[in-house]
């Protein structure tokens, strides 16, 4: 398979959908192999003996939540600002000061990531005590977690070199990278969960050592990578010493991003412990978590095409071309409506047989994966106007409003509704599921008005100090300042 990395005139002035799909697609691929490590954790932890198996794969759904938790402000704020400033500078033709941000980025993330490894491994225990109380599930989210959370910065770092990569356009550098460490988080799944070869079965233990040293190549390989000036970004000693200036700028573009990701976290985390708290919880917390990662693979198409865009917009953003980003927008978010239309209706004539796949032989747990499914699939057209929505702010830097909509999506409709309709409701765990579904759809919807009122049509990147670096392309082939009206 051969992927064409565009260039910088093929973003500004390129046939629109064609160029998303150059940029998008590989970072889907790259998605789609991502994902498969998860559904490989479950795979194999779903084949321990009976009674191991349905506390360690919910084990492992009550962990993520938490682990998403502290790896999403870090996570959030360095992809955000790395998308926002690598691709206004690329665009605006400036690689040094794109390098320069990404160098800063870099020295927050790591440090950040330290941090908050350490704080999440010292409160592991309170945690799962007050998602899931004491016992097997607990015991097993527990261990999984601390090791999860002491190889932290290998969770987060390649996900910024990810971004960074694609917002110059190549998104086959990241695709190539995370790929085949997946595949070696996936390989080594099996020997070390069920004890294959010389290994001793390790159960959900063994699966997040997996995680951690396929994580662990993939820096190593991104760091090498950039060591060695592959492409236009590098790593450089001078410039990954922190500048206060540049700490305070990334600060103000990516900490809303981060706030909005941790409070999305925050959100599924206290989810997490409305669903531990139904009747047949065990049951509800596997349904939830296989039909979770099934829709995730779905969601992977128009999560790339959404990367596309974001890169695309940041570039012509950074060019001053505004109407190009405004075309962008509109094609974006058309295409996104269709391809969610086409597959949630596709996830509902085949929900059993697939949440089956993951659950063989367990009759409850297929029945509330199902459930869940259909739910979300009712629900897919309206995440194309949240994809865009974020994807627009994310390219120009301002990320408040799309903080608002995440924090909206979760705090102010997920929740209450979900427990509304569990409970008061008295319907279970299918409430919880269209309670869920119910708010997707109010977001989407709120997200059109928030297109409408909030701006995005500017950059954020200041001027260029030599005006030659200022000159762009527009589609006609004219060269501008872009600092002219």
């Amino acid at each position: 398979m051969h992927f064409k990395t565009p260039t910088r005139e093929d973003i500004l002035t390129g046939p629109a959908l064609r160029t998303m799909a150059c940029i998008g697609a590989p970072a889907a691929l790259g998605s789609l192999i991502f994902t498969f490590y998860n559904l490989a954790d479950a795979f194999w932890v779903g084949r321990l003996p009976v009674d191991d198996a349905g506390a360690a794969m919910a084990g492992i759904q009550v962990s993520w939540p938490f682990v998403w938790l502290l790896i999403s402000f870090i996570g959030g704020f360095g992809g955000a600002a790395a998308s926002a400033f690598v691709a206004q500078y690329t665009g605006a033709g400036r690689p040094r000061e794109a390098n320069l941000a990404l160098n800063q980025l870099v020295f927050l993330s790591a440090v950040g990531s330290v941090v908050f490894g350490l704080l999440g491994f010292a409160l592991t225990p309170w945690v799962l005590t007050i998602l899931v109380g004491h016992g097997a599930v607990a015991d097993a989210a527990g261990i999984y977690l601390q090791i999860i959370f002491l190889g932290l910065p290998t969770m987060v770092l390649p996900g910024l070199f990810s971004q960074a990569y694609i917002a110059t356009g190549d998104g086959v550098t990241p695709l190539l990278v995370n790929g085949a460490c997946t595949v070696l988080n996936m390989v080594l799944d099996p020997f070390l969960v069920l004890g294959w070869g010389p290994f001793g079965r390790m159960g959900i233990l063994g699966a997040g050592y997996a995680t951690v040293a396929a994580q662990a190549v993939a820096t190593i390989v991104f760091l090498v990578l950039f060591a060695r000036s592959r492409g236009v970004l590098h790593l450089r000693w001078a410039e990954l010493r922190p500048r206060k200036s540049w700490i305070l700028r990334a600060l103000r573009v990516g900490t809303p991003a981060g706030l909005g990701q941790s409070g999305t976290a925050l959100g599924f985390v206290v989810m997490t412990g409305v669903i531990g708290r139904l009747p047949n919880a065990e049951a509800a917390l596997a349904g939830y978590g296989v039909g979770d990662r099934l829709l995730g693979i779905f969601l992977i198409l128009s999560e790339g095409l959404q990367s596309g865009l974001t890169a695309m917009i940041g570039q012509a953003l950074g060019a001053g071309l505004l109407e190009r980003a405004r075309d962008l927008l509109r094609k974006g978010l058309a295409s996104l409506i269709v391809i969610l239309s086409i597959e949630g209706v596709i996830l509902i004539l085949i929900r059993h047989p697939l949440v089956a796949l993951f659950a063989p032989g367990n009759a409850d747990v297929i029945e509330v994966g199902a459930q869940f499914v259909l739910a979300f699939a009712v629900s897919l057209p309206f995440f194309g106007t949240f994809f865009a929505a974020t994807a627009v702010y994310r390219a120009a830097g301002r990320n408040w409003p799309s903080a608002m909509l995440e924090l909206v999506r979760l705090w102010g409709l997920r929740v209450p509704l979900s427990f509304l309709f569990a409970f008061p409701f008295g319907l279970g765990a299918t409430g919880a599921w269209w309670g869920m579904s119910a708010s997707n759809i109010l977001a989407g919807l709120l997200a059109v008005v928030f297109l409408g009122r909030y701006s995005w049509q500017h950059a954020i990147i200041e001027p260029a100090s030599d005006p030659t670096c200022a000159l762009q392309v527009h589609p006609g082939g004219t060269r501008v300042n872009p600092d002219e009206p």
